[in-house]
């Protein structure tokens, strides 16, 4: 019998469950998100600190909602990184449709924030959640956004962020799916670590 459920309720111990999906802790598996990452210019630094100023300042202006967290500081990101112009293509709101082929005849459906495409070739899958929200709410969503891929020969990455929490991961589509998980950046910090999710966003793109 065939059972459809929206993939922003699925867990991550279903997915490992059903689709065989496994953690990889060995740094070596992730190492895109901490080594020969790129160096940003300074109109960059100073677009990102116009980002996270304008973000913090919306924060003290509740309620600040999953519409306005893309619309403050997703889509401002992916301009700055570039990834409006060629050779990158930005499909915001994509729906992805995940069949899994067992006796339970279990289908996934949802639509990713943004799905950024090179050479139709998925390159991340982002999901954004209203400020407030743990970004743990979020992992499964994106790991079953990420199965989805078409492309299972090469490997995908993704980012999941709420504004101020911006984590990223990639995942492997063998036999045996393998995924991995960065550290959060926060902007509460005093050091911008928007320079940090925009250089792993730059080094991603060169992958």
């Amino acid at each position: 019998m065939t059972q459809t459920i929206q993939a922003s309720i699925i867990q991550i111990d279903e997915l490992e469950l059903r689709f065989n999906l496994k953690e990889i802790i060995d740094n070596q598996f992730f190492p895109e998100w901490q080594e020969n990452l790129p160096e940003i210019s300074e109109w960059e630094k100073e677009s990102l600190d116009r980002l996270k100023s304008g973000y913090l300042n919306l924060l003290k202006k509740p309620p600040f909602l999953e519409n306005s967290v893309r619309m403050a500081v997703l889509h401002p990101l992916l301009f700055i990184a570039g990834f409006y112009l060629f050779p990158f293509d930005v499909k915001p709101e994509k729906s992805v449709t995940i069949s899994l082929e067992d006796e339970d005849g279990l289908i996934i459906e949802g639509r990713i924030d943004a799905l950024i495409l090179q050479d139709q070739f998925w390159l991340l899958a982002i999901e954004s959640k209203r400020a407030g929200i743990s970004l743990e709410a979020g992992i499964a969503q994106l790991l079953a956004y990420m199965l989805g891929t078409p492309n299972p020969e090469k490997p995908i990455f993704g980012m999941l962020t709420n504004g101020s929490h911006f984590l990223f991961a990639k995942l492997v589509k063998t036999q045996t799916p393998q995924y991995a998980l960065s550290d959060e950046f926060v902007l509460r910090k005093r050091e911008n670590e928007l320079y940090k999710v925009l250089s792993i966003l730059k080094r991603l793109t060169s992958y």
